[in-house]
């Protein structure tokens, strides 16, 4: 064969070989798309994957409380006494959110305190703060309504008194007010020095079960003396119980709306018949209404008239003047 011949029939074939495999190489990369068309189409492949972190991120804050059975897994005890008490019922609370549900709406979030392997630093213990960190705590809740509007300011607060010292939520002895004893055991637990007073022969039947101490004191605290209560016409709290006492009157015994009912009477019991501060009624008329002529320039209470005579020791004025606490009719109190 001649040399110009098979030189041709090499360069027929290079280009055949060439043209296939520049055909093959078109078809295993397409042509690429306009710019357009990639931004149109990038944030609907991209979008699920943007999403899908934030739907079930959980809350920062919501993740740190764990709820009232995981406490129940370490403290199954108090869990059991915890929940046959009114607080139980903050486990339904949804408006709240988990803040005022169960254990941590008192203790605080729990998951530090989980994640510690029972670490006390890492949740509010209430026998470790203080009254005041324990009162603040407690009015989160109990701060509404007439009992406790006073409870920042009351006696029992200005003493070091917290709630928990007569409340107990874990294991209360009565099934009202969660109180640590009953009453009058209770109070007498301070106030010692009353309990004589209500076994004195003429006294307020509190050992005995029909008064109790918060029936004329509150305990939380109010604007008078003693935190004693009022009346429901916000007068005298005695009279919630001795209304015939309370008038009004046409004419008055100034003492009673002045002084107050102790003026004459020991509140919790004495000695004498009506509770009276001395066995002699003369003696304690005597005491305002005496016949020194400053008390009458003063403008104290009138003085007895001359013709009245104590000779006669067992003589009582209210025999005369048996109106005492005051009167529809007589200025002198005679009916």
């Amino acid at each position: 064969m001649p040399t110009s011949s098979r030189a041709f029939r090499v360069l027929v074939f290079s280009g055949i070989f060439v043209f296939v495999g520049a055909l093959a190489s078109g078809q295993a990369h397409p042509p690429v798309p306009e710019k357009s068309a990639q931004s149109a189409s990038a944030p609907a492949a991209s979008a699920p994957a943007a999403s899908a972190p934030a739907a079930v991120a959980p809350s920062s804050e919501a993740s740190k409380y764990v709820g009232a059975q995981t406490c129940k897994t370490c403290h199954e005890e108090i869990y059991n006494a915890w929940e046959k008490t009114p607080h139980w019922k903050t486990t339904l609370n949804k408006e709240g959110g988990p803040s005022k549900q169960g254990c941590e709406g008192c203790h605080g979030p729990g998951a530090d305190h989980v994640a510690g392997g029972g670490d006390k630093t890492k949740i509010f213990l209430f026998e470790s703060a203080s009254t005041k960190e324990i009162n603040a705590r407690c009015m989160t809740c109990h701060a509404g309504g007439t009992e406790h509007m006073n409870a920042i300011n009351s006696i029992h607060t200005q003493n070091n008194v917290s709630c928990i010292s007569c409340h107990s939520p874990h294991h209360a002895q009565t099934k009202e007010f969660l109180l640590v004893k009953a009453q009058p055991e209770l109070c007498y637990s301070c106030h010692l020095q009353k309990k004589s007073e209500f076994e004195m022969p003429f006294h307020h039947r509190v050992n005995e079960g029909l008064v109790q101490c918060t029936d004329c004191h509150n305990p939380h605290g109010t604007v008078g003396p003693k935190q004693v209560r009022t009346s429901a016409t916000q007068d005298a709290v005695c009279f919630t119980c001795h209304t015939d006492k309370q008038g009004p009157y046409v004419f008055e015994h100034e003492p009673v709306k002045v002084e107050g009912c102790t003026s004459c009477h020991i509140p919790h019991g004495g000695a004498n018949v009506h509770m009276l501060r001395v066995s002699n009624v003369n003696l304690l008329c005597l005491q305002c209404h005496t016949s020194s002529a400053p008390n009458a320039k003063t403008g104290g209470a009138p003085a007895a008239p001359s013709f009245h005579s104590q000779e006669t020791f067992f003589k009582s004025c209210t025999l005369c003047h048996n109106q005492i606490h005051g009167s529809n009719f007589d200025p002198t109190f005679f009916k």
